[in-house]
């Protein structure tokens, strides 16, 4: 497969911008400035005036990228056209479906694993777009779990407040990059909907005799109460909490992905 030399620039812009999305938020900068200068005197206003020449006279410099400037204006530009919108379906053209893993929302924001995964994907969604095809990009949030749960407990925290919080500072962060998403289809797994329809996928599993419960040997935690998977345990501890981890037989429910294992393997054929 050849890739364009305008893909290719893409990319390049897309890694530049990188290191301002991991940039600390525009009002969280301000607030930060604003208290500093509050101990030398300064107004909030001061404040505002100089921060802006400060930006702009940095932009004049012909030798360093204007991200500010010329990030905000085409973002500005897609968002209000809606340019990475999931056109209406025509059968006529061929699709791809591109699907990053979601991340889960933590209070820390995106570290540099996301964006050097995501980066490659959009690649490809731009690329299939180019090349006429009807594509389907979307991006969500893989919100519950362990971690917004201890944070909870460890905090007196709201999670719903929380994760809201969180998802808002990775949507920050993921638009500043400047990806391709269709944000109309935005996800969270702890909306109601999103519940909803797991569930109802989880009976039709029940109903074609795909989902049992039987006893199986689990890595239990009594302490988090829950069973963990073996990445999860560290040295017979939990990897969040540090907490005894043991190995026993519980009753829990099993998908059997077995029965449909000559057919992923048959799947296979034809990959690059």
């Amino acid at each position: 497969m050849r890739i364009s030399s305008q893909t290719i620039a893409t990319m390049m812009l897309m890694l530049r911008a990188t290191s301002a999305a991991f940039a600390p938020s525009p009002a969280l900068m301000r607030r930060t400035v604003i208290r500093s200068a509050a101990a030398r005197g300064m107004s909030s206003s001061s404040v505002d005036e100089k921060t802006s020449t400060a930006a702009a006279a940095a932009e004049e410099d012909t030798g360093v990228y204007p991200f500010t400037k010329v990030e905000a204006k085409w973002q500005a530009r897609w968002a209000e056209e809606k340019t990475f919108q999931t056109p209406v379906r025509d059968t006529s053209k061929p699709k791809k479906y591109v699907l990053d893993m979601f991340p889960y929302p933590s209070g820390a924001g995106l570290h540099v694993g996301h964006p050097e995964g995501y980066t490659a994907s959009d690649i490809m969604a731009r690329y299939w777009r180019m090349k006429g095809y009807d594509v389907l990009h979307p991006i969500g949030w893989d919100s519950f779990g362990l971690p917004a749960e201890q944070f909870a407990i460890n905090t007196g925290a709201q999670p719903v407040d929380t994760t809201k919080a969180n998802i808002d500072n990775f949507r920050r962060q993921l638009k500043m990059l400047g990806f391709s998403y269709d944000w109309d289809k935005e996800i969270a797994t702890t909306d109601i909907e999103y519940v909803k329809w797991t569930q109802w996928i989880f009976l039709q599993l029940f109903n074609k005799g795909l989902a049992e419960q039987s006893s199986v040997s689990v890595n239990w935690c009594p302490a988090l109460g829950t069973v963990l998977a073996n990445e999860e345990v560290i040295n017979g501890l939990s990897e969040r909490g540090d907490h005894p981890v043991t190995r026993l037989p519980l009753r829990q429910w099993t998908l059997k992905i077995t029965d449909y294992a000559d057919r992923l393997e048959a799947g296979l054929d034809g990959l690059d």
